[in-house]
C-alpha cells in the first residue's frame, strides 16, 4: 500500500427516528467513499462509524484530516473516550458509558495508526447543512445508507469495492433526491 501524504474526508451519521434505522459515510476530497447502513442504530452511533471507518479505510495516509458535523463524534475522540476507558466504561457522571464497542474500535484503530508511524487523526468541526460540499456528499451517502437500513438491510458500500466516486466538485443532491445540482 503507498504511503500518501495528506488526505481529507468528511464523515457523517443519519438516523431514521432516533433509535431507528441510520447510515454512515465518509467522502474522501477525490470523491472516493464508503457507507453503511444499520437496521437499528443512533444517530451518534452512526457520526462514530463513520470516524471509525473513515481510519481504518485510510491506514496508508500520513495526515489524516476528519471534517465532521459532528461535535459528540469529535469529542468522543479526541477528548472523552480515553477518560471512559479509565473510569471502566463509565461517563464523568458515573454512568454507563453508550457505544463501548465502536469506543474500543476506534481506540484500536488510533493504537493501529500510531504502531504503523501515522501521524494522530486531525479533526476539523464544520457546520452540517451549511453548504460545505464534502460534508453534503456525506451526509447524502449516510441518508441514502439509513434509507437502506429501514428496509432492514446491514450492508456496506465502497469506492474501495468498485462503485464509482462522486464528483465532488459539485454539491450533492440533497435528501430524496438522485441528482446532483450544480451552483
Amino acid at each position: 500500500m503507498t504511503l500518501v501524504d495528506h488526505y481529507v474526508v468528511a464523515t457523517d451519521g443519519a438516523c431514521k427516528g432516533n433509535p431507528g434505522p441510520a447510515g454512515w459515510a465518509w467522502v474522501g476530497e477525490d470523491g472516493h467513499w464508503s457507507a453503511g447502513s444499520i437496521p437499528e442504530g443512533t444517530n451518534n452511533i452512526g457520526e462514530l462509524l463513520a470516524v471509525l471507518y473513515a481510519i481504518r479505510d485510510h491506514g496508508n495516509v500520513q495526515h489524516l484530516l476528519i471534517q465532521a458535523d459532528s461535535m459528540y463524534a469529535i469529542d468522543t475522540y479526541t477528548k472523552w473516550m480515553d477518560g471512559h476507558y479509565k473510569r471502566g466504561w463509565k461517563t464523568s457522571g458515573k454512568q454507563p458509558t453508550k457505544n463501548v464497542d465502536i469506543l474500543k474500535a476506534l481506540m484500536a484503530a488510533r493504537q493501529e495508526r500510531r504502531e504503523a508511524g501515522l501521524d494522530d487523526v486531525e479533526f476539523e468541526h464544520v457546520r452540517g447543512h451549511a453548504g460545505h460540499r464534502l460534508n453534503g456528499w456525506a451526509d447524502n451517502r449516510a441518508v441514502r445508507a439509513s434509507q437502506h437500513a429501514a428496509q432492514g438491510e446491514s450492508l456496506i458500500w465502497t469506492t474501495h469495492r468498485g462503485l464509482d466516486p462522486v464528483d465532488v466538485s459539485i454539491d450533492a443532491p440533497t435528501a430524496g433526491e438522485d441528482k446532483p445540482r450544480r451552483r
